[in-house]
């Protein structure tokens, strides 16, 4: 029997996936364990794996292409099956998407367990089964959908209170699922890789033999699957032929412009379709790249290693300039489009809802840090771990907000939110955007502990191991670029934080001190503040504290 392969919710905070590579291609013999498709998501890139045995009967999203969470991606089914009923199902009425190859079979009834339409509008009975619907749980405070990465219970397990029946993952963690039942898992409703909203139906379980499909019908609130019109009937309408004939005729025109040593003796270009994609999304003419495969092949490595440059001057297109032209103009106009990643949608999104919200204004100061390399260099003689700048930031920044309550605050609408514990956000740059761990109490914390603690944190964000309670309930932010050579910045604010504080360099210049001129280390901070919560002077007051701490470190220990 088929079975549809949906996008899977990797996070909580997606709503589509990019399949970056197919691994498998129509007609291909699938076993579970095999790896279908690499999918990104705005966290990272995954394997998106089978858990089913067949055929791979239809891939519905294109490479590079993003799909939707729960979007159908592919059908694995028997070899020959008609999957021309799912199709119309999936579609609901809609032109059905093309597939791309489909092996030729008899017409059949399609399989698909949808709910009879006959059976949409009768009143449900339930009390006599004997089974549980398992939902997706909420695990996390900004968590709307999961993904399960994998199933470790199969369909007819027995199953104990207490079994982990499948591994689920969000944006920044993988979490095990516990059954709370006992009974016999009798239906699996996601597939491993696929997503489902909170509260959404992953499985069932109860007494072997119960009348599960009846139960769904329950939940879904008696709504079956409407048949889809006789209009979507041709599935398989659009042969594969005329794409290639498409190509063919295509090729002569690259052929008429260009001359290429990879050419035979008809003319065609002989090129690895996977070096035509990558010369394409480079943007490079194939035509001018020497092949170095079989008989002159162009293949992936000589994308790879192309050259512009060295073929400028021996193109054909030279020949055809007046003898007395001026010699042409070395290098060639190019450029690079890649889709947006998923974490950088997500970051894209939420600070665009902060910045046009949010009525930000900016607070600037100079800090004296003489002292406080001083201090640095004392320190670290003696502490258990290296004390670095940052560190006494968050310390100094954490006692400011214990002073001024006020910043220490959150924006909810119809009232504010001052909060009486101090959680300081720490942002770090990781390779796909910028995630934000949390140091907890950093008021109640020594030096030693905060930098032991932001070190753990940091390493933890980069390899993508933090846990729920690792990124949540941040109070205030600090974000800093000063080891970046960066001297000063402004920061869009982190909600539901009411400010956020830009950390710039340390820079030796000159300064004034009691009318004298004399070499000083100074760093500049900006306080970006959220004025339905903070205002100018809350937000002045809490910066002169912190240039307090941080000039006289000493004060920060007492």
């Amino acid at each position: 029997m088929a079975e549809i392969i949906r996008m899977p919710k990797m996070s909580d905070t997606m709503e589509e996936g990019v399949i970056a590579a197919w691994l498998k291609k129509v007609g291909d013999t699938v076993k579970p364990g095999d790896i279908l498709a690499e999918v990104e998501t705005d966290k990272a890139t995954m394997e998106l794996e089978s858990y089913e045995e067949g055929v791979l009967l239809y891939i519905g999203v294109q490479e590079k292409d993003a799909v939707a969470v729960n979007g159908v991606i592919a059908i694995i089914g028997n070899k020959g099956e008609n999957i021309d009923a799912i199709l119309k199902e999936i579609a609901g009425g809609a032109p059905t998407p093309k597939v791309e190859a489909q092996p030729e079979s008899k017409p059949e009834p399609a399989k698909a367990e949808a709910v009879p339409a006959a059976k949409a509008t009768e009143t449900i009975d339930t009390s006599g089964i004997n089974a549980t619907v398992i939902t997706m749980p909420k695990m996390s405070d900004t968590m709307t959908e999961g993904t399960i990465a994998a199933w470790l219970k199969k369909v007819g397990d027995s199953v104990k209170s207490g079994d982990i029946l499948a591994e689920v993952e969000t944006d920044k963690a993988t979490m095990e699922l516990e059954s709370y039942e006992d009974g016999t898992l009798l239906y699996i409703g996601v597939e491993a890789g696929d997503s489902v909203a909170v509260d959404g139906v992953i499985a069932i379980i109860g007494e072997k033999g119960a009348d599960y499909q009846t139960l769904l019908e329950a939940h879904a609130g008696g709504a079956g699957a409407s048949p889809a019109p006789e209009a979507a009937a041709p599935v398989a309408a659009e042969p594969v032929a005329p794409v290639a004939e498409v190509s063919k005729a295509a090729a002569p025109v690259v052929q008429e412009v260009h001359a290429s040593s990879s050419s035979s003796d008809n003319g065609r270009l002989k090129a690895s379709p996977l070096a035509k994609k990558m010369a394409a999304d480079k943007g490079i003419d194939i035509a001018l790249v020497k092949g170095s495969g079989e008989g002159g092949r162009i293949i992936k490595k000589d994308v790879e290693t192309f050259d512009p440059a060295s073929v400028k001057v021996a193109a054909p297109q030279v020949a055809a300039a007046p003898a007395v032209a001026a010699a042409p103009a070395i290098g060639q106009e190019s450029f690079r489009e890649e889709k947006v990643s998923q974490m950088r949608k997500v970051i894209a999104k939420r600070l665009a809802e902060s910045k046009f919200t949010a009525p930000h204004f900016y607070l600037t100061m100079e800090i004296i840090m003489d002292k406080a390399i001083e201090a640095r260099n004392s320190m670290n003689e003696v502490s258990p771990v290296k004390i670095s700048f940052n560190d006494m930031v968050i310390k100094a920044a954490a006692a400011a907000l214990r002073q001024h309550p006020k910043v220490n605050s959150s924006w909810l609408g119809d009232k504010i939110r001052y909060n009486d514990h101090i959680h300081i956000g720490m942002a770090v740059a990781v390779e796909e955007g910028l995630l934000v761990p949390v140091i907890r109490f950093a008021d109640n914390k020594s030096l030693s502990q905060i930098s032991n603690e932001a070190k753990t944190l940091g390493a933890k964000a980069k390899n993508k191991e933090l846990q729920p309670k690792d990124w949540e309930g941040n109070t205030f932010t600090i974000s800093n670029l000063g080891m970046f050579g960066i001297e000063e910045f402004t920061a869009i604010i982190n909600p539901p934080d009411a400010c956020i504080l830009a950390v710039g360099g340390i820079k030796e210049t000159v300064i004034v001190k009691n009318g004298q001129m004399q070499v000083g280390n100074v760093m500049k901070v900006t306080l970006s503040c959220d004025h339905r919560v903070v205002d100018g002077a809350v937000g002045s007051a809490f910066l002169k504290t912190l240039k307090g701490l941080l000039e006289d470190p000493v004060r920060m220990l007492v």
